[in-house]
């Protein structure tokens, strides 16, 4: 059972990095949004999953982006929220927006099918 400070630090981490990526300037940050942050019991490490659009090589680009950006990150992070210990930041792609919509198209697909064949039996 994760405790009320947790998920008050996963919230305000995900408000303030969702800020700070605005202001990266590193060409090779996409259009990328933070879809959930998951902190250690003792706050010292957090789990940042970030969705991005584009292609693959776009979404690489991004990831490394991030990657390399982890300490200014972390910067911003202690100017805006005051923690004993500011978590050392992990960047995960997240793939569940992607499922999810691959799915609503093969459930549409599978609607269209039982249609067209109810229409054929008629």
């Amino acid at each position: 059972m994760v405790s009320f400070r947790i998920e008050r630090v996963q919230e305000l981490l995900k408000e303030v990095i969702s800020e700070v990526m605005r202001e990266l300037k590193d060409p090779r940050v996409g259009f990328a949004t933070i879809t959930d942050v998951v902190v250690s019991p003792d706050l010292r490490h957090a789990k940042i999953f970030v969705s991005i659009l584009g292609k693959e090589e776009e979404r690489q680009g991004t990831m490394i982006g991030l990657n390399n950006a982890r300490g200014f990150i972390r910067r911003e992070i202690s100017k805006n929220i005051r923690l004993k210990h500011i978590p050392d930041l992990t960047f995960h792609f997240d793939e569940s927006i992607e499922r999810g919509v691959r799915v609503v198209h093969i459930i549409h697909e599978v609607m269209k099918a039982d249609a067209a064949s109810e229409e054929k039996q008629q």
